[in-house]
Order: C-alpha cells, then structure tokens, then sequence
C-alpha cells in the first residue's frame, strides 16, 4: 500500500528494490490488495521476474464491499492470480469487515462453497478477514467460521480501540494466528512530539519511535505477524535490524513504564481524559461512547481530517455505527464514569466535530451503498 509513486504509477525500480532486499534479509509475508492502485501488479511482476515466488508468502484481499454476486467473486479473484502472476494465493482476506453484517451478506452469495472449492483446487491456503470495528462486533465474527488467521490494527494506541487487547487475546484463545496492522498508525507514531524523543533518549534503550512501537508488538505472545509498510531501503533495513533481535517477553518493566511515559505525552494532546475502560458501556441508547470519544481524540493528536476518515470508515459504515447522536442523555454512563466525565456533554462536542453536515451526508450515502 506505501509503494512509492512515480508520475501517475509506483516507481517499479525502486519498489523492486525494497522487496528484493526485504526477501534478502527474512521477509517472507507480503501483504497486498485489490484496491491498492497498481500493487499487486507490482509485486507479481518482481516476484515473477527474480524467480522468487516460493521463497514468499502472499496475502491480499478480497473487496467484500463492491462485490454482489457469487460471478463478481470469482472474477475478482481470477483477476487477483493474474495481477500477481501466480496460481495460488497463501493468505486470503475478506477485506475490513466492521461488522457481522457483511459477513452474512457474504454467506449469502456463497461464500463458504467457494472458499471451499477455493482451498480444495489449491488456489488458496489459507482463509481469514481484516477488521476495522469494535471489541464488540470482533467477537462474533470470529465464532461464525473457522478462520485460519486474521488481521486487526493494534499498536500502542489502539490497545483498547477497535479489536484491541481483548480481541488480540480472543483470537489466540481461539488458537487463530493474529496479523497487526498498522502498527505504528501509518506512521503517526514515527513523527512524534519532541518531549517523546526526549524521553526515549533518557531511556538509554537507544530505541527509535518506530523500535518503540515494533518492539512491544514483538513482546506480545499472541501477535503472529506484524505488517509495516516500508518505502524505503532505510525503512527495511531497520524493521529487519528490529525484528532480528526482538523476542516474545523481552521487555522489560522499564520498557513498559517508558511506553506509558510516551502515551501520556501523546494523550496530554486528547480532548477527552477517556481511558477506554468502557464502564460506560453498554449504552441504553446504543452509543459507542469509548469509540466516539477514541476518535474526537484523534482529532486533537493529529489532523481533522485523518480522525474523520478512521471514524467513518471504522465506525461509521458499521451496521450499527453507535453514533453520539443516539444518546437519549439518560446519564447512566456518568454514574458508572471512573473519571467522572461529563459524558453526555461531550459526546455532542465530538459528534459535531467528526460529522459536520459534509459528513453526515457522505456517510449516508455511503451506508446505503454498503448495506443495500
């Protein structure tokens, strides 16, 4: 997804390069997908040109969004071996299921028959999904199949947002290998504030901002693979000089408390001292009040505009998006706040901040086309 472009395509040679050298140094597990423009392609290209198909793993993703019928499926699929120039894919994805809903439309269309015929022909190994909604819609969609992996955004940040710790836990109590993306929230946890670096540099761990977040994914048991998203020979240089030498429970208490010294200069950036402990939760009225508040926050750490598109696209196109506008302001969520926030209040701050009337009508439109 992060190949660098050149004029109105990415720059081959240069992507060439990276792959090579990645493969070069232990990288075997490639992650791609369809609405990645020109990826696929790319890669197959240098995979079939250097002869190093079967020294490598390939994933990518079926756009469970934009297909309607068991024919557009195929297609898409048959379409996917060609770009990549190959006769098998060994990690397959359902792509960014938010909730139950979607997978349902897919069994639908038949989805599991096909999986099935899919797996039986050889043309894939392995079967999972990526997700990009809650700890509560998680759950459920990885009891209705049996998935051989799955892919969830986690890093630091996002440990109690989105699938988050108890999903990571979930799944591998499931014995379901974990694939992290977003692991340093496309880079958002590299270009950090000065007082982070600071503080790395006090730690004498000689950690970069990236060592920081890779390592303590590495330390955690459960995280099967982590995906970074590399465009250059320095960037695969260090995540393979990282991951050589990470191993599961090398942090140390010292490490963990500079993690928590690091959030909280992050956090100091919130509009809301929400901890994400969801005591507030279940709302009454249907209110994702830790994920409206995770992603107004946002908005204070990094652009409007960023925050907007996460919340749309991991919240808002769910089949239940909880909305901040559903509150009934009951107060319940108040009597339970540990931090005794003013919940009602600013759950109408942050909805008028992550849906101005653009939005609200952009989402709109967009949920028709999703859940028709």
């Amino acid at each position: 997804m992060r190949f660098s472009r050149k004029g109105t395509g990415i720059d081959y040679e240069k992507a060439e390069r990276e792959i090579l050298r990645a493969i070069e140094l232990g990288v075997n597990y490639f992650d791609t997908a369809y609405i990645y423009p020109g990826s696929e392609e790319t890669l197959g290209r240098v995979l079939d040109q250097n002869s190093c198909r079967s020294q490598v793993l390939v994933a990518t993703k079926l756009p469970q969004y934009t297909v309607r019928s068991a024919a557009a499926i195929d297609k898409t699929f048959r379409e996917q071996l060609k770009r990549l120039r190959t006769d098998y894919v060994d990690y397959y994805l359902m792509h960014m299921f938010t909730d139950m809903l979607e997978w349902r439309r897919l069994q639908s269309l038949g989805i599991e028959d096909w999986i099935a015929a899919r797996k039986a022909d050889g043309s894939i190994r392995s079967i999972g999904f990526s997700y990009h909604g809650n700890t509560e819609a998680f759950l459920p969609i990885l009891e209705a199949y049996d998935w051989d992996f799955c892919q969830i955004q986690y890093n630091y940040l996002d440990e109690h947002s989105q699938a988050g710790r108890v999903g990571l836990e979930a799944a591998a109590a499931r014995g379901i290998p974990v694939v992290i993306m977003e692991p340093l929230r496309g880079g958002k946890l590299v270009e950090l504030p000065a007082e982070v670096k600071a503080a790395l540099d006090a730690s004498g761990t000689g950690w970069t901002p990236a060592e920081l977040g890779l390592r303590w994914l590495w330390d955690q048991p459960e995280v099967s693979c982590v995906l970074s998203g590399m465009n250059s020979l320095d960037m695969v240089e260090e995540n393979a000089r990282i991951a050589a030498s990470a191993t599961v429970g090398h942090f140390t208490e010292a490490d963990f408390a500079l993690v928590e010294r690091v959030k909280q200069i992050i956090c100091e950036r919130e509009k809301v001292g929400c901890t994400g402990c969801r005591y507030c939760m279940p709302c009454p009225a249907g209110v994702d009040i830790p994920g409206n508040f995770h992603y107004y926050n946002l908005m204070g750490m990094y652009s409007k505009m960023s925050a907007r598109f996460e919340f749309a696209r991991n919240m808002g196109l769910q089949e239940k998006p909880g909305f901040a506008s559903l509150c009934t302001e009951c107060g319940a969520c108040e009597t339970h706040c540990p931090q005794h926030l003013p919940i009602r209040q600013l759950l109408k701050q942050a909805d008028r901040e992550l849906r101005p009337l653009p939005y609200r009508v952009g989402l709109a439109i967009a949920r028709k086309v999703m859940h028709r």
